[in-house]
């Protein structure tokens, strides 16, 4: 496993090695001191100081091949089972009977109930154990040395019942295991009887507080009746106070306007009257509808006798137009018979 490394040259190119070949030396089955200090002056290469070998312990290593690949099928079922155990967990939790919750100003405890007191600790004792095997074996210890037995040896019969009588020896085992017996049973006993009581008394406590807190719950809301009806109240007089307030304010308006315009109606009335705004009846139905009616039949009748004229005048043109055409080829006819 060891050999002697060569000096380095310069690197350059791929990584060699190149050893040259000698003899295969005899080699003892264990390490001699004074071979080792004159071994201590060459250079030796040890696999267990190579940074390329991993150390440590392969089991602790959970190396799994590129191609095996959990089944999801049986991921689901795992997680399925997890989530059995752990509402089974809850539920056998749930139907335990628990201790009531401690009154103000206490506090629970955990009390052993056991026979035989241990010590309760978070922490979990560990011990670390190392081993490490060495890369020579010490020579072991010279055995002592032990003459040659000498002599004869010489046996002798017991018969039954010389040293050990089994109805006399078993009496005192039997009465320890049926005093433990009778000593176990009373115990569960007893602690079933304590269970008992501690549970009628667990029921006695429930059912008190149960009463108590039905008690505190009517008064919580007799007094919640009392402060809404008092909010309420106190609402209703807010409120009649700002209408006694706005009405208040309101009469004191109205009279400031009163006084204020007492002065002022008369003078804003001929201000009216004189820009026109108060006006007869009669008045303005002739200004705003008999005079434009009239008007229009005006216009109506006017446009007609001009209509008639033009008409008459265009008749009249027609006529002497016809005339004239008439004179002018009698002339021609006359002139023609000359």
């Amino acid at each position: 496993m060891t050999s002697i490394l060569q000096p380095q040259k310069e690197a350059t190119g791929t990584y060699t090695f190149s050893s040259r070949p000698r003899a295969l030396q005899n080699r003892n089955k264990y390490r001699d001191p004074v071979a080792e200090q004159n071994e201590e002056q060459a250079q030796y290469g040890n696999i267990m100081y190579d940074r390329r070998v991993v150390r440590g312990n392969t089991y602790a290593q959970n190396i799994l091949p590129i191609s095996a690949q959990t089944d999801p099928i049986e991921i689901q079922r795992m997680q399925e089972a997890r989530r059995r155990a752990v509402a089974r967990k809850r539920a056998k939790e749930q139907l335990r009977p628990r201790t009531p919750e401690p009154v103000e100003g206490r506090k629970h405890i955990d009390v052993q109930t056991e026979l035989y007191l241990e010590e309760l600790s978070d922490r979990i004792e560990e011990s670390d154990v190392q081993c490490q095997t060495d890369a020579f074996l010490d020579r072991p210890a010279t055995p002592l040395f032990i003459p040659a037995k000498t002599g004869k040896d010489v046996a002798t019969q017991i018969l039954e019942g010389e040293l050990f009588d089994f109805d006399v020896e078993v009496n005192p085992i039997l009465e320890v295991l049926t005093g433990k017996t009778i000593e176990q049973a009373l115990l569960e006993v007893m602690e079933e009887e304590e269970l008992a009581s501690l549970r009628a008394q667990q029921r006695v406590f429930e059912e008190l507080r149960n009463a108590e807190l039905v008690e505190v719950q009517r008064l919580e809301e007799q007094e919640r009746r009392h402060r809404e009806e008092k909010e309420h109240r106190m609402k209703q007089q807010r409120e009649v106070l700002r209408l006694e307030k706005e009405s208040a304010k309101k009469i004191a308006a109205r009279a400031f306007a009163q006084h204020y315009l007492a002065d002022l109606l008369p003078s804003v009335y001929s201000s009216l009257q004189d820009n026109g705004y108060f006006y007869d009846s009669v008045e303005r139905d002739v200004e705003t509808e008999f005079m434009p009616w009239l008007m229009t039949e005006v216009e109506k009748t006017l446009d007609k006798r001009v209509f008639g004229r033009t008409m008459l005048d265009m008749l009249i043109r027609e006529v002497v137009k016809q005339r004239l055409d008439v004179f002018e080829k009698m002339e021609q006819t006359n002139h023609a018979s000359k």
